[in-house]
Parts: structure tokens; sequence; C-alpha cells
């Protein structure tokens, strides 16, 4: 794959997709500023090569229509104070104003281009936006893994437009963890997968059955697994029009040699609040009408064993209600003893990387990928419309 470095951009406009689609508070102020940080060693190295940088993002779903709400102009401003030079931000991101912007611009300037998504056009992947885009460009550079899996205007149909593209540096170490952890692993590879549905996962699950050697699977989603053998779950979250497809798994994971761990203890609740009424139970224990929140201590311990030996970790999903408190442990747990391992460790989601910062852990993590939708679809064994389209 061509990445930026290949190419020669002096003097060039070079649009960049970057995913600039940041948590804001209450007060309108950034509060996780991490994909911003990412898109630094592209902007700064076509900065350096005396590119001329059109950054280009969505922030939100507005739907189509402006609204100030999601307007990019904090990030701007944001972005101009890690970059220590000013950052201007574009009055749309199509049209002549938006041209002229652009023509004017000197070789290091930066540009950043109002939300995409202020337009139809971009999720429709439109032709004529992505004409009207590519007008501002010589180049183009994918630096978004997290919207690479989306075929929309700025992702597709700008690469298919123009002649010189590649990826960024924030995109190829992403593609190139991928290939380290599912393609050309340090064994045992260890799959751990959380969170709450098993619906949004079971692609990604099936496939890993190729690739792993074992799979540790913890959160709601294990309910699902344990009630399709047998197990009373009581209240707690389960999909049962997919308990045929769960024991299926089981039973193809037993035929392709792949080990499952499933937890063997509960922290169960009378009621999914922080305040509910807990106590630890089995996995036969239990009680009707509570729900299994968080894994026990006896599965953290289980878990734990399960990764001692891994030369690779890939981890998707929390092992329960980590946003409060009193569901957090199981979860912590597992990022301590993740951080911990020899092995290589690749988290990816929103929720697993939430995690990892919450127990104070980053450092010690190979690497947090930024896409929880893309880093599925890889895991799915599917290609990245974003990333194919580089390769044409």
């Amino acid at each position: 794959m061509i990445t930026v470095k290949d190419i020669d951009i002096k003097g060039k406009r070079v649009l960049v997709r970057v995913d600039f689609n940041v948590p804001m508070d209450d007060k309108g102020d950034i509060s996780d500023d991490i994909r911003i940080r990412t898109a630094l060693p592209t902007i700064c190295y076509i900065r350096d090569q005396g590119g001329k940088v059109v950054l280009c993002s969505h922030m939100g779903r507005p739907k189509g229509e402006v609204n100030e709400k999601y307007s990019l102009g904090p990030i701007a401003s944001h972005l101009g104070s890690l970059l220590e030079d000013e950052v201007r931000l574009a009055p749309d991101c199509i049209g002549n104003e938006v041209e002229d912007m652009v023509a004017s611009m000197k070789e290091g300037e930066v540009i950043l281009l109002e939300n995409l998504r202020f337009h139809k056009g971009e999720t429709d992947n439109d032709a004529e936006f992505a004409r009207e885009l590519a007008r501002l460009a010589d180049v183009y550079i994918n630096d978004a893994f997290a919207v690479s899996h989306r075929a929309h205007a700025s992702v597709v149909g700008v690469a298919e437009l123009l002649e010189e593209k590649g990826a960024g540096m924030q995109l190829e170490t992403e593609m190139e963890y991928y290939r380290k952890s599912m393609e050309s692993p340090i064994r045992p590879l260890i799959a751990l997968v959380g969170g709450a549905k098993v619906s949004s996962k079971l692609g990604a699950l099936e496939n890993m059955l190729d690739k792993v050697d074992r799979m540790i699977i913890g959160g709601a989603m294990a309910n699902t697994f344990l009630k399709s053998m047998g197990v009373d779950m009581g209240g707690s979250k389960t999909e049962d029009d997919l308990l045929d497809n769960a024991k299926k798994f089981i039973d193809t994971a037993e035929e392709k040699g792949v080990k499952l761990y499933f937890p063997i203890d509960f922290i169960a609740a009378d009621s999914f609040a922080a305040d509910a009424v807990t106590k630890t139970v089995t996995y036969r224990d239990m009680p009707e009408s509570w729900m299994a929140l968080d894994i026990g201590p006896a599965t953290t311990i289980f878990f734990k064993e399960a990764l001692e030996d891994a030369g690779t970790i890939v981890w998707n999903g929390p092992m329960g209600a980590f946003e409060m408190d009193v569901f957090a442990r199981g979860t912590m747990a597992m990022c301590r003893a993740v951080a911990l391992s020899q092995a290589l460790s690749i988290t990816g989601g929103g929720d697993s990387n939430a995690a990892i910062k919450k127990s104070g852990e980053e450092k010690n993590i190979s690497y947090m990928s930024t896409g929880g939708g893309a880093f599925l679809m890889l895991m799915e064994g599917k290609t990245l419309p974003g990333v194919d389209i580089l390769r044409k």
C-alpha cells in the first residue's frame, strides 16, 4: 500500500481525511483529543515536506444540515494550539469560497474544512460532492482508520478521482498492527471478547476461530452462550434468537480445536443501577430476575491463567458494566492482566479503550486501535473500502 511518504507532495494541495469526531463536554470543550493527536505525525510530515494541508472530517450526525453544535471550530482552535500555528477553519467543505481559500495557501499552511456531514452527499457517497472535494486537492491521503469501513464520499469517492493517493501514518500503523495480530501473530494468539451483544460480533467471532488458539468470552454476550448450554441466567440480558447460533459456534470451536473460556461466576445485581444490591454467584446459582453485570473473582483468576503464556492478545469489549464502579472490578482486573502480559496486545473499540484509560494502563498496551467498527470488520475477515481504494 502506497503511503504519504511515497508521494512527492512539495507545493501540492494534500487533502487529508482525518477522524476528528472527538467527544465534547457540556461546555463545548474537547474532553479527549487522542484522535487529533494521532493525526499529528501525518500533518507535520506534509508540512515539513512543503505540502499544503487541507484537512477534512465529520463530527457527530447532523444529518446533512448545518448545525453549529457540530461545527469543527473548536477542533481548528485546538489543533492550532497543538501545532503552535494558525489553523484556519473554512466556512464550508466545498464551494467557490473554499476553493479560493485553498488556492491562496502557502506551503506548510493548514486549513480545516467545515463538517463534511453538513452535506448529505458525504454519507451518500454522492459523485458530485466527491468531485467538489477533489477540486481542492492534488493528492489524497486517508489517515482515518475509524471511518475506513464506510464507503463515504471523503473516504472512497475522492480517492477514485485522484490519481495520487495513499495512506497516512496512523492508517498505516493500524493496518500493520492488524497484520501482526491476525496474519502473522506470535502464538498463542488469544482473543478476549466482551461487550453487550453477540449479534454485533458474531461474524468476527466466527472468522477468528480460523486464526486464534484460544478465545475468552465475557461481558453480557457471554450470557447468550451460557444459556445455549442450558445455564439459567436469571434476568440477565440474552439474545434468545441467537441461541442456536451460539451453540453451533461452541461446537465449531471444539471441531477446530479452539479452547473457549466462559465465566464461571458473576457479580449479580437485582437491578441495573450503581446502588443495586449485589452478590457473587456461580454460573449455576443465578437468582431469578437477577442479572450478571460483571465477571466474578473466580472467573478473573480463570481468565488471567488463560492469558499467562499468550504471545498475542486481541481485545474487544469489556467484561461487564464497567461504567459503574461496582461492576468495574472484573474489567479493571483484565486491563491489568493484559498490561502485565509480555504479549503483543491490541485493543479495539471505544468501550475497550475507555476501560484501559480508566485503569490507567494505556502505556502498557502495545496498541490501542482508534476504530471500533473498522476493527471489527477486519476481525470478520472483510476488507475496508477506504483501504481497498488506495490499492487501486
